[in-house]
């Protein structure tokens, strides 16, 4: 049987496509794996929990009244006690960190009658000022002691009186700064005084107790 020759171009292409593979199979270093393409990044639903960051206070609804704000909420946690030291100046800050708590629970009129009393008392104990006036809470012996702390470095800080287990009990509860005989001063110092209403020639009347 008589074949046909092929054709010398299509030769010549075979040929030369051989060589170009021949090549590159060549050239490839021998051991080494063709690199993997890196994974494609996944957005995360949650973020790292050093950058988490707390939701705001929600506000709570209150029947009596408007609904307290994330605000509000977050201006009494702010109302830090100031350093020791601050003097006046921080005696505000003091006197918020006591009400905020403890909310008011006496009649105006008995809350300004024991606030005025607990910081005479308070006065007559540090610094021996008015003693007399309260034999029962200073008898002679405690009046002849002297005081321990100069009027000149005395100051009530804050104070507040609310309820003490009942309508008839309450408490003065205050905060204070002053100079001891020894030349050391020292603020937010913390003192209770603890009252009854009694008759007082017919009237009702704050009693101040004995300390014990």
């Amino acid at each position: 049987m008589t074949t046909t020759p092929r054709s010398p171009r299509l030769l010549l292409l075979s040929t030369v496509l051989l060589s170009v593979v021949g090549v590159a199979v060549l050239g490839a270093p021998h051991g080494q794996e063709q690199p993997v393409p890196a994974p494609r990044p996944h957005a995360t639903t949650a973020p790292p929990a050093a950058a988490t960051v707390p939701p705001a206070a929600k506000p709570t609804a209150n029947a009596d009244g408007p609904t307290t704000s994330a605000a509000s909420t977050l201006s009494s946690v702010e109302s830090a006690l100031p350093p020791h030291g601050e003097g006046a100046a921080g005696d505000p800050a003091v006197q918020r960190n006591l009400e905020a708590p403890w909310p008011a629970d006496l009649p105006s009129i008995d809350e300004r009658e024991l606030l005025a009393t607990g910081r005479a008392l308070l006065r007559a104990d540090a610094t021996g000022i008015g003693r007399a006036k309260w034999p029962a809470v200073f008898p002679a012996s405690a009046q002849a002691v002297a005081p321990a702390f100069a009027p000149a470095g005395f100051r009530i800080q804050a104070a507040i009186a609310r309820r003490d287990g009942g309508p008839d009990k309450a408490l003065v509860h205050l905060v204070w700064a002053g100079m001891d005989r020894g030349g050391t001063f020292t603020d937010l110092r913390i003192t209770d005084w603890y009252f009854i209403r009694t008759l007082k020639k017919g009237a009702p009347t704050w009693t101040p107790q004995p300390r014990t």
